[in-house]
């Protein structure tokens, strides 16, 4: 690999890791009515770690240094706006950042470590303010927060991007509007606020997990700061939830099986033709003891029957040991707390392996007319291979290739065309 792309890859994996925090503590400092100008500050210093160690090389500490580029970026705005209204310095604290004799002093202890974190967690429970709908909740904290990109919002969302982009200008208006403060919530709002923070944990889990981007299918820097971000849940006694128990121990069933979902060439393999001995038993067993923590409380979540379901397959020896059965049991539960079309989908997946092609294709017929799941590339996905195992292969070719347009993923894409070439010999 090039130094270059050396660079830029490590430049871009800061950017997952640590542009959340730096937004936090930006937003922090300038206020909620300024996110933009956070979010410049961010995106002025990864440039600018891109164009200096070019030249220069890396720094022994590329997050120090990163972190410093932005301070000292905030510390120039500071300066530069002090008598202006940019930035309101009515709040005690931020009137220390008008005095050259504090400015300095006062700016370092916004980047210590326990108020980055802080600060960080308190953004994350900001975007769940009651007022905001959920949907532009998780929109804001994956695309401010996490990194993500609109297109990979919008899939997350099943959604396309101008609609992303108009969810984000509503939330940035309602939060330099009304100046929303990044703080934890007391012990009363965290019980409602910590549902949307674990639904935009997950989603980037499973962006990480099966990727949008078209040069790789699994990405583990999306994967590991998902866990990060559960686990930084976990570490805050507020927060320490058992539904956030329950969400730590399904990432980590899914997490132990990342390196054998793809072969030699970067090929797709399916559940079924995976080494098992490739699985990460440390992270079973992890998952396993958060799962056991998971169960105090009366709360049963969405959460809590998926790991149950992961489980499962973590715990058989072989894909023919798998007990679907109660893998079928556990999608019915889930169905019933919460109804999820794409769970649905999934279960058609269940009753396909237990029960057949026919029946399978018997329950999908409850959601054929959704207009929604019609533009999921799961949807036609799962009715090609339903038809596949009916010998209907005209209408197998036909979803598998409704299935190819509506993926962006390449490996998705690749390995419907496998399947298509296999029954066209």
């Amino acid at each position: 690999m090039k130094n270059g792309d050396n660079i830029k890859n490590t430049v871009n994996h800061l950017f997952r890791q640590e542009s959340g925090k730096m937004v936090s503590v930006l937003i922090k400092i300038f206020g909620t009515e300024n996110i933009e100008l956070a979010e410049d500050v961010v995106q002025d210093a990864l440039v600018k770690a891109l164009e200096t160690w070019k030249y220069r090389g890396m720094p022994d500490n590329p997050r120090a240094w990163l972190y410093r580029t932005a301070k000292n970026k905030a510390i120039d705005i500071i300066r530069r706006n002090k008598h202006s209204q940019l930035i309101d310095f009515s709040d005690p604290e931020k009137q220390l950042l008008t005095s050259s004799y504090t400015l300095g002093v006062t700016m370092d202890n916004y980047w210590q470590e326990d108020n980055i974190k802080d600060d960080f967690l308190g953004m994350m429970y900001a975007c769940c303010h009651p007022k905001i709908s959920q949907e532009n909740q998780i929109t804001f904290i994956l695309k401010s927060l996490c990194g993500f990109s609109t297109k990979e919002v919008a899939k997350s969302f099943l959604t396309n991007e101008d609609t992303i982009s108009k969810r984000l200008y509503r939330t940035k208006e309602y939060f330099r509007k009304h100046k929303i403060r990044p703080v934890i919530p007391n012990s009363v709002e965290i019980i409602t606020r910590t549902d949307t923070v674990l639904s935009a944990i997950y989603l980037m889990f499973n962006e990480g997990y099966n990727s949008t981007h078209d040069d790789q299918l699994i990405r583990k820097d999306l994967i590991s700061q998902a866990m990060f971000l559960c686990h930084s849940l976990l570490s805050e006694n507020r927060t320490r939830l058992p539904k956030v128990y329950a969400l730590m121990a399904l990432m980590c069933f899914h997490a132990a099986r990342v390196d054998s979902r793809l072969g030699l060439k970067g090929e797709l393999i399916l559940l079924h033709e995976q080494d098992r001995t490739q699985w990460d038993t440390i992270l079973i067993n992890s998952g396993k003891q958060y799962l056991n923590r998971a169960s105090s409380g009366n709360e049963l979540t969405t959460y809590h029957v998926e790991a149950a379901i992961a489980y499962e397959h973590c715990c058989a020896l072989t894909y023919e040991d798998t007990n679907w059965n109660e893998i079928l049991k556990y999608y019915n539960i889930m169905l019933d707390i919460s109804y999820d079309p794409v769970v649905f989908l999934n279960k058609c997946l269940v009753v396909l392996e237990l029960k057949g092609p026919k029946e399978a294709l018997q329950i999908f017929e409850q959601i054929r007319h959704d207009k929604v799941l019609v533009k999921y590339y799961l949807y036609h996905a799962i009715l090609g291979q339903i038809y596949q195992k009916l010998d209907q292969f005209n209408k197998a070719v036909l979803h598998y290739k409704d299935a190819i347009t509506l993926t962006q993923s390449k490996h998705e894409k690749q390995f419907l065309k496998n399947k298509i070439e296999k029954m066209v010999q």
